[in-house]
């Protein structure tokens, strides 16, 4: 049997396109000791109100110029969490599958004190594959031996997974050496995003780049069936 494997830094209560991802793969690897960078995914996402998305932004403290990682971001305040699940109470609770998670979410908002985004993220990423019934094995990359060079630092990781295969975000497309991973037997594929059916959102227009809670909340366990990789499954 083949092995696949994914590497992406965390994110936080991300869209339904990550959850597709680490569901695509054996192995889905947290690269939290990259660069945290201001105004990105790890620390915010989107939920969908009446008045179209709304950030929910997690604060955190930036050293200014320093090299700051992703594991070494802490929270800036913990009021954040109140904030968080009030906006999402407010605009969720008539969601016909609110209720059903409700205590899920309401322990991970409230009932944690963790200050780590990186932790904090992983506490999030892993309830809700929980919910989508999504096995993948979920590692940090600070438990590798990571070496210099972009691809090199990938492929290194990949190598230490016996990986057959990466499965790599488009993005990537503009920087990876695909040669450098044939060379080593490791093949390189593409996630392929979009092509999503839309489902019972409460507001419209229709928004498909929100937080996975919006159609969690709006379709339940019929969740999967509007995520391209896990309707497949």
């Amino acid at each position: 049997m083949t092995k696949k494997v994914a590497i992406s830094q965390s994110n936080y209560i991300p869209w339904k396109g990550y959850f597709d991802l680490i569901a695509s793969v054996d192995v889905f690897v947290l690269y939290d000791d990259m660069q945290y960078t201001k105004r990105d995914w790890r620390n915010r996402n989107k939920i969908q109100t009446a008045n179209g998305p709304q950030w929910l932004t997690i604060p955190v403290d930036v050293k200014g110029k320093y090299y700051q990682k992703i594991n070494e971001t802490l929270v800036a305040e913990q009021s954040w969490r109140r904030k968080h699940w009030a906006a999402i109470c407010q605009n969720y609770s008539k969601a016909p599958y609110f209720k059903s998670y409700e205590e899920i979410f309401k322990n991970l908002y409230l009932e944690s004190s963790e200050t780590s985004l990186s932790k904090i993220n992983y506490e999030f990423l892993k309830a809700i594959c929980n919910i989508l019934g999504i096995d993948t094995k979920l590692v940090f990359s600070d438990e590798f031996e990571l070496v210099d060079g972009k691809s090199e630092r990938l492929l290194g990781v990949c190598k230490d997974l016996n990986a057959d295969i990466y499965l790599s975000g488009p993005a990537a497309k503009d920087y990876l050496d695909v040669e450098l991973f044939s060379k080593e037997g490791i093949t390189v594929e593409w996630m392929e995003y979009g092509n999503y059916p839309e489902y019972s959102q409460q507001y419209s227009p229709f928004e498909h780049y929100v937080t996975v809670l919006d159609l969690i909340f709006n379709e339940g366990s019929n969740a999967r069936d509007y995520m391209r990789v896990l309707d497949e499954a």
